[in-house]
């Protein structure tokens, strides 16, 4: 039987991505872009982890 690992949390990189999109943004006077493109990548680096741990 194969050893079961832990499922990896997937959330902190959006978190991240999301508190890191919006500081950059509001140095560079555009928040809404840079959350959402915070985000966005976020939310690809955790199914990319989803994906890893998946298989």
């Amino acid at each position: 039987m194969p050893a079961h690992r832990p499922p990896a949390a997937g959330g902190f990189p959006i978190a991240l991505g999301a508190i890191g999109g919006a500081a950059i943004g509001f140095m560079l006077g555009q928040p809404t872009l840079w959350f959402l493109g915070g985000t966005a990548t976020g939310i690809v680096i955790a199914l990319l982890i989803w994906w890893r741990g998946s298989r």
